[in-house]
């Protein structure tokens, strides 16, 4: 009967957190209630909050999901003592991820503003554990001599952004594929290093 009762958890629980990203990419945070959310997987509002205490702590669970996946991705792939094969490796790496997960992308960047204090510390700490990943290959890069730069902070922040922007304009079957589109942002990210 546990068992019973587990397996139903673990399918419900991905279903509700998968509801919750399509309505907060779709509707914004504020917009949706627990009864939408309840509603899209076919339960009584109610009964939600057996997987979830509250509306703000399933976008904690979404984006802390998002970030650890982001993280734990980047840390798996080989690094090189060369500052120039990793910065196109994470210029690659962080295009690939997020052109596959546009709903979670944009939740990560737009919903930000509606984590309490806390919660906004908890992911903030996070997202600056993956933007030092940036700096310490550009510092490195600027140390060997292979990078011209006059702030690597400054520089991470404008590639991040750069980068990330992607998931604003790229659709599947465009005129583009994803490898010539990271192809075109590594040539940008590279001349604007070693200009």
């Amino acid at each position: 009967m546990a068992r019973t009762q587990g397996s139903h958890a673990e399918i419900t629980g991905p279903r509700i957190q998968a509801a919750a990203q399509r309505l907060f990419a779709d509707h914004g945070y504020a917009a949706v209630s627990m009864r939408q959310i309840a509603g899209e997987v076919g339960l009584q509002v109610g009964a939600l909050y057996n997987y979830t205490p509250d509306k703000q702590a399933l976008l904690v669970s979404l984006l802390e999901g998002h970030m650890h996946d982001l993280l734990d991705t980047w840390a798996a792939l080989p690094q090189t003592v060369e500052p120039m094969q990793n910065l196109e490796s994470f210029v690659r790496f962080h295009i690939a991820f997020h052109m596959a997960r546009p709903q979670a992308v944009f939740i990560a960047y737009m919903e930000l503003r509606n984590l309490t204090p806390d919660n906004f510390t908890r992911i903030e700490s996070l997202r600056r554990r993956y933007e030092d990943a940036l700096t310490t290959i550009l510092d490195r890069g600027r140390a060997s001599g292979d990078f011209h730069i006059d702030d690597a902070k400054l520089t991470t922040f404008g590639i991040i952004a750069m980068l990330t922007g992607v998931t604003t304009w790229y659709r599947d079957g465009g005129r583009l594929t994803p490898t010539e589109v990271q192809d075109h942002y590594w040539n940008m990210v590279r001349r604007a290093v070693t200009a």
